[in-house]
């Protein structure tokens, strides 16, 4: 049975990721950090790990692409998740009793205007993950506050929803890598995600750009991130898509001549995104 590390607990989106892409005859390991989850995958105790690396409204988690990076890991697929967000209390609370609110902090950044609407005096609570809040809120019996969450988590823990989607973008999703330690085969896959360093002058980064649109390559996604002790020096993660995997070759050869370091980390299917009613 295929072991598949998470960020997170049961009934979080992580493990509907690794579910959705998967199926469900395989084993979950729960992790309490993202860094944990690439530990689970480096020293072979996973075969995989499901990580978010992208919301529809909160953005890119940006380290996530760094550890990918820095551990070795390769990307061998993704899966979009539709999340849509749930308010959910012990079973007998009111919305007049609710004085917090607990979820994972990203979590409640997607639902940031139905929390200035409906609790705008509530202290908000940063937990680990959606289920976690979801737990800790029955296994304490917490009767002032609510959870945000999805309806798994709820069903899971014994919670009541009192309002289903209180996601401020109803076409919420989350982006989830696959990651494992080596590799699809070459000539697998219509999309990538590399990382690249050019130098610091004029026109460095609109040249490796001009590159992949003179080969027909569709950039689908564009992030910098400081290097460390190199100021004013960025490495950029890019997501790139192609038809023609001919095309894709050539455009990360001269790519190669126009950059001072290029990492591919991971050749792969794009995964459908479809959003629907949970």
């Amino acid at each position: 049975m295929k072991k598949i590390a998470i960020q997170g607990i049961a009934g979080s989106f992580h493990e509907d990721a690794a579910y959705r892409y998967f199926g469900e005859s395989v084993e979950i390991l729960e992790c309490g950090s993202f860094k944990k989850v690439c530990d689970k995958v480096d020293i072979d105790e996973a075969d995989y790990a499901v990580m978010a690396i992208e919301n529809s409204i909160a953005g890119s988690l940006l380290n996530n692409y760094a550890l990918v990076r820095d551990y070795h890991l390769k990307i061998i697929g993704e899966v979009y998740v539709h999340i849509q967000m749930n308010l959910m209390v012990v079973p007998g609370v009111k919305k007049e009793d609710i004085r917090e609110i607990h979820s994972h902090p990203i979590a409640l950044k997607q639902c940031a205007e139905y929390i200035e609407e409906c609790f705008s005096e509530a202290r908000l609570k940063e937990k680990s993950d959606t289920a976690a809040a979801a737990k800790i809120l029955m296994r304490d019996q917490i009767k002032n506050a609510a959870a945000i969450g999805n309806q798994r988590s709820a069903e899971l823990y014994g919670l009541e929803i009192l309002e289903k989607g209180i996601e401020t973008n109803k076409k919420n999703y989350t982006r989830f890598m696959v990651l494992a330690k080596h590799g699809n085969p070459a000539g697998v896959g219509d999309k990538a995600s590399i990382c690249f360093e050019v130098g610091h002058f004029y026109g460095a980064l609109a040249r490796v750009l001009n590159i992949f649109a003179e080969n027909k390559i569709n950039l689908t996604s564009i992030q910098s991130i400081p290097i460390i002790g190199k100021p004013q020096e960025y490495s950029f993660y890019a997501d790139v898509e192609w038809d023609s995997y001919e095309n894709y070759e050539r455009a990360i050869h001269l790519v190669l001549k126009n950059v001072s370091s290029l990492s591919i980390l991971g050749e792969y299917l794009r995964g459908e995104l479809a959003i629907h009613n949970q």
